[in-house]
């Protein structure tokens, strides 16, 4: 297995890589928005963190992409092994670079989430994306990519399915609504009826805009303290999270807000936070708190709305969410809307 010792100078044709950390200055030029994403065009399949568990899986993703009217380019790497990571860093980090630079594709979508996108940041060419945008889809562990990319790049990256995800009518609707058209997507709508109502937390009610920013909560801890830390400062901060006890929720949202990045928010939103919840064996603590209570007591103080309960994440009924675009949030119709499109 090779080793992750490779110059960030290496790959690809001996293209030069830039480090993050000299893009720093950079991180102030305006979002950029890639091309409309048009039937028929072709697809980068990639696999920027963990192994699919068989070879059927790599099939089942590309007839997902077809069937929705595209062609499939599989990454030269996407069925690699190396532990619970899809090949080395470099093998993971050139595939999505290539992807980028190939002038046949016009979109990135995940095969899969899992762990190690986070590795790979210091390896991409952040000016060569920027030169060559293109949608890149995915959720979980891509949210390491989304911040990356936003940030050092500059651009548009988009929350939701990955291949292997359910593209069922309402995650297939989002999908071409906000990748497809070159207009507002208007309000997020819930999946289905029967669901909870969303609920209302923070001091402040009424509508209040901003750009969207966030993606998996773990993923968004992660980066804090890296070239890649998410900016929150007057923007819309949505966060997503699927199996963690209460604690780990509360500890999350707790160095959220001691570093600053939760009182500058314009509004914060929240999925369902799937399957959290005191552990069925040997729970953390036999005394413990419902996801409601450690909202209510980290959150609720806020002078921002805060909304929880939406249907994003890990849930089968996935929309499609543009991350740098200008959205409204209002508390007292508990609605989301985007108000800009998100592809030129």
């Amino acid at each position: 297995m090779p080793t992750n010792e490779l110059s960030r100078r290496e790959f690809i044709g001996g293209m030069s890589i830039t480090p993050a950390l000299a893009l720093a200055g950079q991180r102030d030029r305006a979002v950029i928005k890639p091309p409309a994403l048009r039937p028929g065009a072709t697809i980068g399949l990639v696999a920027p963190a963990s192994p699919v568990f068989e070879p059927s899986e790599i099939r089942e993703g590309k007839a997902a992409m077809e069937a929705l009217g595209f062609r499939v380019k599989l990454a030269e790497h996407i069925g690699r092994k190396w532990g619970y990571l899809a090949g080395s860093d470099q093998e993971r980090s050139q595939d999505v670079m290539s992807m980028f630079l190939d002038p046949e594709v016009s979109a990135l979508v995940a095969l899969r989430g899992g762990y190690g996108a986070l590795r790979i940041l210091p390896y991409l060419d952040y000016e060569a994306i920027r030169k060559n945008p293109k949608i890149l889809l995915g959720y979980s562990d891509v949210t390491s990519l989304h911040l990356a990319i936003h940030k050092l790049a500059g651009m548009v990256t988009f929350h939701g399915p990955v291949a292997l995800s359910t593209f069922n009518e309402y995650s297939t609707r989002y999908f071409r609504k906000t990748l497809m058209q070159n207009q507002a997507v208007g309000v997020i709508e819930e999946p289905a009826a029967g669901l909870p109502a969303l609920q209302a937390f923070g001091k402040k009610r009424g509508r209040v805009q901003g750009a969207l920013v966030g993606g998996n909560m773990t993923l968004v801890c992660a980066g804090l303290g890296t070239p890649y830390e998410i900016e929150t400062q007057d923007r819309v901060l949505f966060l997503e999270e699927v199996g963690e006890e209460p604690y780990a929720l509360d500890r999350m949202l707790t160095q959220l807000d001691q570093a600053g990045k939760l009182r500058g928010c314009r509004a914060i939103l929240l999925d369902r936070c799937a399957k959290c919840g005191p552990a069925d064996y040997k729970p953390a603590f036999n005394n413990t708190l419902s996801v409601e209570e450690i909202i209510s007591d980290r959150l609720g103080q806020l002078d921002i709305p805060v909304l929880f309960g939406l249907s994003l994440g890990h849930v089968a009924d996935k929309p499609v969410l543009p991350l740098g675009v200008q959205v409204a949030v209002d508390a007292d119709q508990r609605r989301v809307e985007i108000i800009e499109p998100a592809v030129g």
